[in-house]
């Protein structure tokens, strides 16, 4: 006889894991131990060496669905087994290295449950096994055990328990068991909080609940990781009335289906997107509409809880199932507070009693260059641990306080950096909240203990401004990371770039960023590794009149482009335009003399902000956008791909300014859009012609700088601007015909959401 102790670190826990353990030590007749400790899952095993030997060659290729090894390390046992059989013990606690597992889709022998009219669990709402179901959303501390979820008020009856304590079940030790006898329950009410019960025919809340939505009112259904606000996608009305009601009047809504026949009654569905729909993150997928619209792709998701599949299960048409909230507050996630902040929202609350511990929004998604891209990460994606590339192994311990939009923050620990997930934009007071209780909760949860804090430079950031506050009271080190550093920094983590790999040639195209010079940058090329970068190329700088109010009103960014040209001269050869009759209508002497004095018109170097000038300039909506990147989205949603290789790309200069650092000129640009505009061209192809230049303008100085740096090994894409697939496709593409190593985001957004990790693993490199 042999023995061995094997430690295996990863997402191990609450996934099957050890029940998946014992199954394999059966078949391969070993004795000994498995549990859970705070590391991973410890396994002490005796046999003979061929048996072992088989053994753990199957511990690595035999796993269940959700979990996922980081790392197996086998030594050797001189000790006598205490028995001759192979048991599962209880947990063991102590210092916690172990992660946690995403909340998880509802796995296919669940689904066939809850349908099943003879099985025990038919149509109820809370099923789950191990291969599915809330994580994150449930659990309050480390171990994943039962006692540390939200599941605790719920004690399990004979029969969930002889499934939970069977290792040959698939819900041994599934955390949530639960089923009608034992478990949460769902019920529906009216805005007064009084009760509905099911009538005629109905067969429980459900069946009301779906009736009601089919005469045209908005529930609010409280679901995983929060609660959502549904009704009927194709009832005109209701959708309208949602959207005033939500005060979301032109942003798009998710969508849910009952499966994918149905969503490809409204988009086309590559075998890519059905594989990402149907996965165990389940997230929102943008895809292409099969009819046009303003927005040429729709966000769809199919039902990833029991609740969710029950209730779409007679539809044939899709369902609205968008956060609950006013628009840009963070969703609802107790009965309390959807009781209250849904008053006057939905008409009905289908509501539960399994308590929501942590919102987590639904993920976003879109395939670009045949990869799935995160635009969100959230439900079924965090807090899964990002493994750092070569050379941070032993990096300290330490807390990366994310941006202001779309935050997210991260831990670093153990060569690993756990990313939050997706938060919302800090300026909201709840969505502050929000950020400071899962923050803390975060630390608690891992009992993480920061050895520097890592903030972005904008002092104006309340992130910022926290980590400051946080650093000073704790006496840790604070390091400031420049925005677009750490947009280039997270591209080159995810894609496994060591410490010392070398440099790379960092794109970043956003909206906006603090720049070393006290301007704002959004359109750079950064020579760059972990350790610093420097500026080598950039956008010329424009004004923004008013500021913050450039952003929300997009035609002030088309005048200030034209003033940068002589807006005099502009406006009299134009003056037939109507572009230019509508910037006259302005209170254009006001910007003059904000322009004049340098009050509130800070200078950017922003592409986003240039998209939203030519957007505006082709009347997308130019006098004002109820959502951030509106405009942009628009400009994008009227080009169309089959004129992008037949019409030519509108000029750029590029040449170097005074401090010998490469400058894109836009100027050239908007004199032959103007005349386009003055001839009657069509806008579908001025908007084609503007990103063809963009593309091969952006191409063209990355290719010289690769010349010009040598040491240049690889380009990195980041920013949101590359969520646009025109851009993002002609630019990879470009480069990569080149001969160029592109690397780009899958697993974190390319927009603010990913910076964070940028963050760390600057933060990281700075401590070692």
């Amino acid at each position: 006889m042999s023995a061995c102790s094997i430690r295996i670190t990863g997402l191990v826990q609450g996934v099957g894991f050890r029940p998946n353990v014992w199954r394999l030590a059966q078949a391969c007749s070993i004795a000994g131990t498995v549990r859970n400790d705070s590391s991973g899952v410890l396994i002490e095993a005796w046999g003979n060496e061929s048996a072992l030997a088989d053994f753990q060659q199957q511990l690595r290729t035999d796993i269940p669905p959700l979990a996922r090894l980081d790392d197996i390390l086998v030594t050797a046992l001189d000790t006598a087994c205490p028995h001759d059989d192979f048991r599962i013990i209880a947990s063991a606690s102590g210092e916690i290295h172990t992660g946690i597992v995403a909340d998880a889709a509802m796995c296919p022998a669940c689904r066939v449950d809850i349908f099943d009219a003879s099985n025990r669990r038919y149509r109820y709402p809370f099923t789950n096994c191990t291969h599915c179901g809330p994580r994150l959303s449930i659990v309050r501390t480390i171990p994943y055990d039962r006692a540390n979820t939200s599941m605790v008020g719920f004690p399990q009856c004979p029969e969930c328990l002889r499934e939970y304590t069977n290792p040959a079940d698939r819900r041994f030790h599934a955390q949530p068991n639960a089923c009608p006898t034992c478990g949460p329950n769902v019920w529906l009410e009216d805005r007064a909080g009084q009760g509905i019960a099911p009538s005629g025919t109905e067969r429980d809340c459900l069946d009301t609940a779906n009736h009601l939505l089919r005469e045209g009112h908005i529930l609010a259904l409280m679901g995983l990781g929060g609660v959502h606000l549904v009704c009927d996608a194709t009832n005109e009305v209701s959708v309208a009335e949602l959207r005033r009601r939500k005060r979301r009047y032109q942003k798009p809504l998710a969508l849910m289906a009952r499966d994918v026949d149905v969503i490809r009654q409204y988009c086309h569905v590559t075998e890519a997107e059905a594989v990402l729909l149907h996965s165990k993150h389940a997230p929102i997928v943008l895809l292409e509409r099969r009819v046009g619209g303003e927005i040429p792709t729709i966000g769809f998701m199919l039902p990833y809880t029991p609740l969710h599949a029950l209730l779409l299960a007679t539809w044939n048409t899709p369902l609205i199932m968008t956060s609950a909230n006013l628009s840009e507050e963070p969703q609802c996630i107790t009965i309390a507070e959807t009781r209250q902040r849904m008053q006057g929202i939905a008409d009905y609350l289908l509501l539960h009693n399994r308590p929501i511990v942590n919102r987590v929004d639904d993920s976003v998604t879109r395939i670009l260059a045949g990869k799935p891209r995160l635009l969100r990460r959230a439900r079924g994606y965090a807090p899964e641990p990002i493994t750092l590339p070569s050379g941070f192994t032993n990096a300290p311990p330490l807390l990366a306080m994310g941006g202001e939009l779309k935050n997210t923050f991260a831990m670093v620990r153990d060569g690993q950096a756990i990313l939050s997930q997706h938060l919302g934009d800090l300026e909201d007071a709840r969505t502050w909240r929000e950020y400071t209780h899962t923050l803390q909760l975060y630390r608690d949860l891992f009992q993480h203990q920061p050895q520097a804090i890592v903030v972005d430079k904008h002092p104006g950031y309340r992130s910022t401004q926290l980590g400051q506050q946080w650093a000073r009271e704790q006496g840790l080190p604070l390091i400031e990371v420049q925005h677009h550093h750490a947009h280039v920094a997270a591209c080159m983590a995810e894609n496994g770039w060591a410490m010392d790999g070398g440099k790379v040639l960092g794109i970043v195209l956003d909206g906006l960023g603090y720049g070393d010079d006290g301007t704002l940058w959004g359109g750079e090329f950064l020579l760059a590794d972990y350790r610093g970068y420097q500026r080598v190329g950039h956008f010329k700088p424009v004004a923004m009149p008013g500021g913050t109010q450039a952003i929300v009103q997009p035609w002030r960014n088309t005048w200030a482009h034209l003033h940068a040209l002589g807006w005099v001269e502009v406006a009299a050869h134009f003056a037939d335009l109507e572009l230019i009759q509508f910037l006259q209508q302005q209170p254009l002497a006001t910007l003059e003399t904000m322009l004049a004095r340098g009050l509130n018109s800070p200078l950017s170097s922003s592409c986003g902000r240039l998209f939203d000038a030519v957007a505006a300039a082709l009347d997308c909506s130019r006098a004002s956008i109820s959502y951030e990147g509106q405009a942009a989205i628009e400009l994008e949603a009227i080009t169309p791909a089959c004129l992008l290789n037949i019409v030519p790309a509108y000029p750029f200069a590029l040449a170097k300014n005074a401090a010998d650092c490469w400058e894109i000129d836009p100027a050239p640009l908007w004199y032959e859009l103007l005349k386009d505009l003055q001839t009657g061209y069509c806008r579908e192809a001025i908007a084609a012609q503007f990103h063809q230049g963009l593309i091969h303008i952006i191409t063209e100085l990355a290719q010289r700088l690769c010349a010009e740096y040598p040491a240049i090994q690889a380009i990195a894409l980041s920013g949101g601007v590359f969520q646009n697939a025109i851009l993002f496709n002609g630019i990879q593409q470009r480069l990569e015909d080149a001969g160029l190593q592109v690397l780009t985001h899958q697993h974190v957004p390319s927009n603010d959401g990913g910076i964070a990790l940028g963050q760390a693993v600057i933060g990281a490199t700075a401590q070692m």
